[in-house]
């Protein structure tokens, strides 16, 4: 289930995905099965060929080290651990399609989606490979390795301190993703990065992390295997299991997020007078943006994306103003308050329900 270098064979980038038995089963049957039953393999698949293609990456750059890719429950790079994960439903066709019903998205699903995802772990493995957060010059420019992770975080989209690869301004998150991504953009090919983050600050990280791989081509890997963690050939949970618990951790980002909410500040009952929901926001929209901004501190850009989500949302479900429209605009402030409010402290609009 892992892809290490010599595993690679020159040839042909044609592949036959292997099959299975469980290929062909109703979603009901394959959500009973367990991940660690699937046997599921790289070798056969086109992550095969991209990862030799990102094996081809490292080479042209003079580096020998290949971090050793497996199946995992998601994209990781264990901490400390120069191997790569990789989510186990990429395996195959049939889970890339349980994935995009349950999660309404492939992460990595696309062959672009899958390298740039894989360089961006690519820049921890060969962090932790080579001990390169150890260096004081590295904790200058991306910041302490040792500050502590969050879940959730907050983000200046307009930064120039920071490389733009992954979504969500991600090399904000951590001084180590700050490597990572700035990894990601140096090893792309045909990327022109001098000229692109010309004038950036992080440029500055980009000609840093250059000297840095120069130093350590053709040079072997201080640590040279780590442990797979969260390997799919370990997962004994059941699909179902592993969906629920993914939709409990990242229910923020699913569509009816709001619902609930909104349905006690709105209502589906409608008549031939009741104003639509979304034209309702649509109305209040700069008052509240400005008010909540006022009373929180929030960002406007950050408001205005959160009520462009409720508009959307309560077009959708089809909601209508139920009560008188200062009562309706006063809830729908103090949902907007409390959701921001809670941004600014945990970086997530998420409460604990």
């Amino acid at each position: 289930m892992e892809i290490e270098k010599n595993n690679i064979k020159n040839g042909s980038n044609e592949t036959a995905a292997p099959a299975y038995p469980w290929e062909h089963s109703s979603d009901e049957e394959l959500l009973k099965m367990r991940v660690c039953d699937l046997a599921l393999h790289i070798e056969g698949t086109e992550l095969q060929d991209d990862i030799r293609e990102f094996y081809s990456e490292l080479d042209a750059k003079g580096l020998i080290f290949h971090p050793v890719v497996y199946l995992a429950d998601e994209w990781l790079t264990p901490d400390g651990e120069p191997v790569i994960g990789v989510p186990f439903f990429l395996a195959h066709p049939r889970l890339k399609k349980l994935e995009q019903k349950f999660c309404m998205d492939v992460e990595g699903g696309t062959r672009d989606s899958f390298k740039r995802l894989l360089r961006h772990e690519a820049g921890h493995a060969f962090n932790y490979a080579y001990l390169l957060h150890k260096k004081e010059r590295w904790n200058e420019l991306f910041g302490p390795f040792s500050k502590e992770y969050r879940d959730r975080y907050t983000y200046r989209p307009y930064s120039k301190s920071y490389v733009l690869h992954l979504e969500d301004w991600y090399a904000q998150c951590h001084p180590d993703e700050d490597f990572a991504e700035t990894f990601a953009v140096w090893l792309t090919p045909n990327h022109d990065w001098k000229n692109e983050y010309k004038g950036w600050k992080a440029l500055e990280k980009l000609e840093y992390t250059d000297t840095l791989m120069k130093e350590i081509q053709g040079k072997q890997a201080i640590v040279k295997k780590g442990n797979k963690c969260f390997s799919a050939s370990r997962m004994k949970t059941t699909l179902e299991g592993y969906y629920k618990r993914k939709r409990r951790i990242n229910r923020e980002d699913y569509p009816d997020f709001h619902d609930s909410d909104l349905e006690r500040i709105f209502t589906r009952e409608s008549s031939a007078t009741a104003k639509k929901a979304s034209q309702f926001i649509r109305i209040y929209r700069v008052k509240i943006i400005n008010d909540v901004s006022l009373w929180t501190g929030g960002k406007k850009f950050i408001i205005s994306r959160l009520l462009q989500d409720l508009i959307e949302r309560s077009n959708e479900i089809h909601l209508f103003v139920s009560h008188n429209e200062m009562e309706t605009i006063l809830k729908l402030t103090a949902y907007v308050t409390s959701l921001i409010m809670n941004y600014r402290v945990t970086g997530s609009f998420g409460r604990k329900r």
